[in-house]
């Protein structure tokens, strides 16, 4: 037996379409939100310039566990010589001021600073009043469904209701990681002890003893590069030692006068 098509009769309430009143085109505008209400994600980033980069991170981890905060990433390279490392942190946002002023305090010298903020109250408020309406589309879909004797009217709704529960699942995901992400700000540190290798270069471009020491570096590795060189030279000894013999013996055979009949 074929199923019938929805009608008023087989619903005391009639099956609402989408675009209707249950689903309108646009969403009510929210109210305006009070300053202190916002929700603002902050982003810091600062290049330090510190006496020992490894110990440095470890007073950094030490604190930033102490403040409720957590380690996002670290790189570091060049721990023996000339070491630089990136350190990604998140930290309670009411926390941020403090913790910028803990940073500063371990560095000799800081050589830039870049606070961001991104304010994201409307998105939030945005969300807030589509979640109303979608909420309220779903109650009624599910009163609807109550009073369903139809199967094809019941399948119906029941995928009107799930598109509902997928939209408002969705919404709530976005606006929780809004809240988590403007409750957590985002700190960046660049730590180097020299200067010229942090991401921004220092306003005193000519310095001798940055110079001097950037000389030594390169002499080192250039010395570094003759010993390698000179390894593989024995390595290999055992295969071009024999080969330049045979040459040279092949050579004082061929330039050799013929003796006389």
């Amino acid at each position: 037996m074929g199923l019938s098509a929805p009608s008023s009769a087989s619903l005391n309430l009639a099956l609402p379409k989408i675009g209707s009143a249950i689903a309108p085109r646009e969403y009510p505008q929210a109210p305006p939100t009070q300053t202190k209400d916002r929700l603002v994600v902050q982003n810091s980033y600062l290049s330090l310039l510190v006496k020992n980069v490894s110990q440095t991170l470890k007073s950094i981890n030490n604190y930033v566990s102490s403040i409720d905060g957590y380690m996002v990433n670290t790189n570091l390279s060049n721990p023996e010589e000339a070491a630089s490392a990136t350190i990604t942190l998140r930290l309670p946002t009411k926390k941020l001021d403090e913790a910028l002023e803990h940073f500063r305090t371990l560095a000799v010298k800081v050589t830039s600073e870049n606070l961001e903020g991104y304010d994201v109250t409307d998105q939030f408020v945005d969300n807030e009043a589509k979640l109303s309406v979608l909420n309220s589309n779903l109650a009624r879909f599910k009163e609807i469904m109550s009073q369903a004797k139809e199967i094809s009217d019941i399948l119906r709704i029941q995928q009107e209701i799930f598109n509902l529960q997928s939209q408002i699942d969705g919404i709530k995901g976005q606006n929780n990681y809004l809240e988590q992400t403007a409750k957590l700000a985002k700190v960046t540190l660049y730590l180097s002890t020299d200067e010229f290798s942090l991401p921004y270069a220092p306003s005193e471009s000519w310095r001798p003893e940055v110079i001097f020491k950037t000389a030594v570096r390169s002499l080192v590795g250039n010395i570094r590069n003759v010993a390698s060189l000179a390894i593989w030279l024995v390595v290999y000894s055992v295969v071009w030692i024999p080969a330049l013999l045979l040459i040279l013996f092949l050579r004082k055979r061929k330039i050799q006068p013929k003796s006389s009949t």
